[in-house]
């Protein structure tokens, strides 16, 4: 059975960059699409972003269109989130969650295997 461990996040100032990691055990990783959520205090699971099983796709929410990119290393059942030019409204628990499919869409239901999360906190 697939799991999911995440690694990385911290504290940051605004304008600055982290990098989320996501570490799969299991056999399945390299044939799933991967996605990364967040949760802020007090609001819904968002989308953040997905790439398909073989990386010849991605997408991204508006909300962090051309300041993240999401890439994994199938050699090594991992998947990256790296994030630049961090805002406050980016401050969440992060999870990386593997897709039923062979591709990520923007919709929760689509996951079936999450991460533990990771706090990122971006300061003032």
């Amino acid at each position: 059975q697939l799991q999911l461990v995440q690694s990385g996040g911290g504290l940051v100032q605004t304008g600055g960059s982290l990098r989320l990691s996501c570490t799969a055990s299991g056999r399945t990783f390299s044939s799933r699409g991967m996605g990364w959520f967040r949760e802020a205090p007090g609001k819904d699971r968002e989308f953040v972003g997905s790439i398909n099983s073989i990386s010849d796709g991605t997408l991204y929410a508006d909300s962090v269109k051309g300041r993240f990119t999401i890439s994994r290393d199938n050699g090594k059942n991992s998947v990256y989130l790296v994030m630049d030019s961090l805002k406050t409204e980016d401050t969440a628990i992060y999870y990386c969650a593997a897709a039923r499919a062979s591709y990520g869409i923007g919709r929760s239901e689509a996951y079936d295997v999450w991460g533990q999360g990771t706090q990122v906190t971006v300061s003032s």
